[in-house]
């Protein structure tokens, strides 16, 4: 099964980023993950099951021992391209 994991960590900070947003992309971008895209409001990545939900139990972990104070998260199917269109939540 593949995943697709979208996340924000808080709170935000426009002029620099912050040690909490640093750290969970780091994480994502070092977990063997596919379509990995980071961005200031929102990182997105997509990989196998056990990949996706190894990089979000560490983000979770990591980011909010590095200060962050709300981690907001979504986790989506995606489907096979032979099991019909859109994805699966």
């Amino acid at each position: 099964m593949r995943l697709r994991v979208e996340f924000t960590t808080e709170p935000f900070d426009l002029d620099e980023a912050p040690a909490h947003a640093v750290v969970a992309r780091d994480v994502v971008t070092g977990a063997r993950l596919d379509a990995v895209d980071v961005g200031p409001f929102g990182n997105t990545a997509e990989g196998d099951a056990d990949q996706v939900l190894g990089a979000v139990a560490a983000l979770l972990r990591e980011s909010l021992e590095a200060g962050a104070t709300r981690v907001s998260l979504q986790v989506n199917v995606i489907r096979d391209a032979g099991q019909g269109e859109g994805d699966a939540t």
